[in-house]
């Protein structure tokens, strides 16, 4: 079955030659030139990526990312921006946008963005279907923290799980994107190792392009507004200035009361 992609771009020749060359990856494009009818289609129907421009009719890619988000956790979002406009960008990824590709673009990478999100996608699904099926069995055997150590990560408080495909920390559920989940995922199998921008691209988002940090550096700050008490001066999610991030392990641990 083919994955399906929501392309939502108001210049319909633009459109159209975007659906072409997604089309040469065997993947069925639909296509929305009306910021209402899209944000409708979006949010009524299944689609694997949705492709999302920021200057739309009636109303704004930026508006549609964020009610998308709201209702949809999961969905895989690539904003389309215009190479001069840096505010969006930014609002875009703010927003919850997992990535965002500024015209013009060569269809190369466009593709190779549209392969990176898809693989993402694809993982979540089979962690989800070869693992819930022997969940029943597994819970009745097997200890909450036994469980957890077979299908995820636990540093401290903070506890990755593969299986429900949840984040807590502090035993509270802590809602992320996809992308979101990747990143804190990374971390966690990597605590207090330091990584550039350019490593987490590849690592997580699964290529690098010079210019596209404000990718990292905006799922960085949504990371910190889940989940430090204060985002001015983070313990989990650290800075190493003209370095890069690093999740400091010390940061999640319980705190012994004296």
């Amino acid at each position: 079955m083919k994955d399906k992609i929501l392309i939502i771009e108001d210049e319909i020749d633009i459109a159209k030659l975007i659906k072409v060359h997604l089309s040469e990856l065997d993947l069925h494009c639909d296509i929305c030139t009306q910021g209402n009818e899209a944000l409708q289609q979006a949010l009524t129907k299944d689609y694997q990526l949705i492709l999302l421009d920021v200057m739309l009719p009636g109303i704004s890619g930026l508006d549609i990312c964020r009610q998308v988000r709201q209702e949809k956790p999961l969905q895989s979002i690539i904003m389309l921006t215009s190479k001069t406009s840096e505010i969006d960008r930014i609002l875009g990824l703010e927003l919850g946008a997992d990535d965002y590709m500024t015209k013009p673009f060569s269809i190369r990478e466009l593709q190779a963005r549209v392969r990176s999100q898809l693989r993402r996608v694809h993982a979540v699904i089979a962690k989800n279907s070869s693992e819930v099926k022997s969940l029943a069995d597994e819970e009745k055997t097997l200890e909450k923290s036994e469980i957890l150590e077979q299908t995820g990560t636990s540093i401290g408080e903070l506890q990755v799980d593969h299986r429900y495909h949840q984040v807590t920390y502090k035993n509270k559920a802590i809602n992320l994107t996809a992308t979101e989940f990747e990143l804190i995922d990374f971390f966690c199998k990597h605590p207090d190792q330091v990584f550039s921008r350019a490593q987490l691209l590849d690592g997580v988002w699964g290529y690098h392009h010079n210019g596209y940090e404000h990718t990292v550096n905006s799922h960085i700050n949504r990371l910190r507004n889940k989940l430090e008490e204060n985002c001015t001066e983070p313990k989990i999610i650290q800075t190493v200035w003209g370095v890069g991030y690093k999740l400091n392990s010390a940061g999640v641990m319980p705190s012994v009361a004296l």
